[in-house]
Parts: C-alpha cells; sequence; structure tokens
C-alpha cells in the first residue's frame, strides 16, 4: 500500500504541474518553460543531496555501478531530451485537445513494454483495472470534433513511446538513491533544453516567472520523479505506470480550483473508472511458488524474509539501511508484486 500512495503521490504532483505550465506558457516558448522545469528539479534535488551529505546522511546507494550507467543515460535521453523535442514538435502540429488525448499512450505504452520486453507478469485483474484507468484518461481529454493532424500525432506518439522507455530503462537503476536518479536527469534534461531554446531565439524571462517555472519543476518533475522511482522498486513498471496514468485526473481537478467550472458527467464517469482501476490493483493477490536466483545489489531494506544476511562491518541494528548485500538462492511461496527481488519469469 505504500508504494501504491508513493505513486499516485507523484502522479498528482505531475497532474499539478500542468495547469500550471500553461499559465506559464502564456510567456515562456516550451523549450524554455521544460528547461527550468528541469533545471528547478536538477538544482532543487541536489541542493537537498548536498544538504543530506553534509550532515553526513547520504546513503550508500547513490553511487552508480558501471553496468548502470548506459541504462541511466538511455532514460536520460528518452525521457529527458528526445521526449519533450518530439512533444515540441507535435504541438506545434496538433491541437492542444488532441494532443492530451494522444499523450494518454505513454501509459499504455509503458506497460506494453513492460509486458512484452521485460516480461513483467500480468494478471487479468491487473489488465482490467490498467484498461479502466485507462479508459478513464481519454475521457478526460476528450473533445469531440478535435482534428487530428497525422504528422504532428507521429512525433507525439513518439514522445510517448521515449518517456514509455524512460520508465522501463528506469526500473534497472531503481535499487538506486531515486533522489540521485532524478537529480542527474534534471541536470542533463535542463541545460539541453534551454540550449535548444536559447538557439531557436527564445529569451530568459524576469526573475519571478523564472523562479515560479523552476519551483514548479521541482515538485512537479523532481519530487514526482523520486517518487515514482521508489514505487518501480516495489510494484514494477507496469502498475507504477497505470497508478502515474491517473495525473490527468489530478490536473484536471486543480484546473477546476483555478478556473471554477462544474465538471460535465465524462469527469465524473472518468473518476471512478479510475477508481475502480485503481481498486482493482490494490485487491491484487499474485502468489505461487518461485525461486530466486543469485542476486547482489544495494539498496535501502529491513531484514525480512529476503534479507537473512550477515554484515561485514559493525551493525548497530538499526532498520531500515543501505548496504551492498547479496541473495543466496531460495525457493518459496507468498504474495508479492514484481518489485527488485521478484523480476522472474512465468
Amino acid at each position: 500500500m505504500r508504494a501504491v500512495i508513493l505513486a499516485l503521490a507523484a502522479a498528482a504532483l505531475f497532474g499539478a504541474a500542468t495547469p500550471v505550465a500553461k499559465v506559464l506558457l502564456g510567456t515562456l516558448s516550451p523549450f524554455m518553460l521544460a528547461g527550468l522545469f528541469y533545471l528547478g528539479s536538477g538544482i532543487g534535488l541536489g541542493a537537498i543531496f548536498i544538504a543530506r551529505s553534509l550532515r553526513g546522511r547520504t546513503p550508500r546507494e547513490h553511487v552508480f555501478r558501471a553496468a548502470e550507467i548506459p541504462w541511466l543515460l538511455g532514460a536520460t535521453i528518452a525521457g529527458g531530451i528526445a521526449g519533450p523535442a518530439l512533444l515540441m514538435l507535435g504541438l506545434s502540429h496538433v491541437g492542444a485537445a488532441t494532443s492530451s488525448l494522444l499523450l494518454n499512450l505513454e501509459g499504455v505504452l509503458t506497460a506494453v513494454i513492460a509486458w512484452v520486453v521485460f516480461r513483467e507478469n500480468v494478471d487479468t485483474q491487473v489488465f482490467l483495472g490498467m484498461v479502466a484507468i485507462v479508459i478513464g484518461s481519454v475521457m478526460l481529454s476528450w473533445q469531440p470534433g478535435a482534428a487530428m493532424v497525422p504528422v504532428g500525432a507521429l512525433y507525439i506518439v513518439g514522445a510517448c513511446l521515449c518517456w514509455a522507455i524512460d520508465n522501463n530503462l528506469t526500473r534497472k537503476v531503481s535499487t538506486n538513491d531515486a533522489m540521485a536518479i532524478a537529480c542527474v536527469k534534471g541536470l542533463v534534461a535542463g541545460p539541453v533544453n534551454l540550449s535548444i531554446a536559447l538557439f531557436n531565439g527564445a529569451s530568459l524571462p524576469d526573475a519571478s516567472t523564472l523562479l515560479a517555472a523552476m519551483l514548479t519543476g521541482f515538485a512537479g518533475y523532481g519530487v514526482s520523479l523520486v517518487l515514482f522511482v521508489i514505487a518501480l522498486r516495489e510494484l514494477g513498471t507496469a502498475r507504477t505506470g497505470a497508478y502515474f496514468s491517473v495525473a490527468p485526473l489530478c490536473g484536471v481537478a486543480l484546473s477546476l480550483a483555478i478556473w471554477p467550472e462544474l465538471p460535465g458527467p465524462s469527469f465524473w464517469i472518468a473518476a471512478a473508472l479510475m477508481a475502480l482501476g485503481i481498486w482493482l490493483h490494490v485487491r491484487e493477490r499474485h502468489a505461487h511458488s518461485h525461486t530466486h536466483e543469485y542476486l547482489a545489489h544495494t539498496h535501502r531494506h529491513r531484514h525480512d524474509e529476503h534479507h537473512r544476511h550477515e554484515h561485514d562491518f559493525p551493525y548497530s541494528g538499526d532498520e531500515p539501511h543501505t548496504h551492498p548485500h547479496e541473495h543466496l538462492p531460495i525457493t518459496h511461496t507468498h504474495a508479492h508484486f514484481p518489485d527488485i527481488h521478484h523480476r522472474h519469469r512465468h
């Protein structure tokens, strides 16, 4: 349940950033706004990371292994650079309503890649929950009569595919410190997007607008991503992506608070479908006999049934704690999600 709450909180923060972005887009170019969002995320999380280090509270899990760098680099390029670039190209050809509709493909493509490429298990109940959430998300953004331009639509589908790839590649490094992952993405993607904006003739905004954009990015892109990565560890990519698909509902709710207007029937039907999807996921009970192969990694953990290991350093008994540890092969049966310890084939 903790991971579900974190995934929903990540969606709420990301969804809430959308109405704010709509306001800021009146004075900023799309690339400038994307750059400031990511830069605010990277700088904000970096400041927290440094402060935590100075206080001696930096976990040992933030050091990436050499084998993980390609996964992190791929996720940063796909989700922080290519995704936003394709989205901006699409927005120049496609109306806002159609764009919003197409962006709902991210959750679907994330789940499809997780299920087909990375072989995450999918039960009927989980699949039906995903369908309910996606239909609800589509209903929120559907506007009859919105025209679709094929070229622009392809750009936006490409952006969704990039973010879906990002989500699945981030799963490969999710045992590391979530704050370090999000910080790296922000500090790389922010300058790249800003450079594109400046190259195209944009200029930096006034101090108040710049601060508003960076603070929004810190919450909606930075803190949101930290929570998303933590949820990835415990739920797997497809399920976390499904919960994250409720972000449009959060965005619509904040929009109604900013621009009060009685929502129509489609809003309430969409909300009910999303609630149904979440309920189907929460009540999932996936249990069977499975074998854990040898595994060595680093992450924050307690000494539960999967962490029966000795310590090669003075151990005070504090839990949870973080250190490199090994998992010996074991076969047992219990309810589980496709988390970092249960990525086995079925």
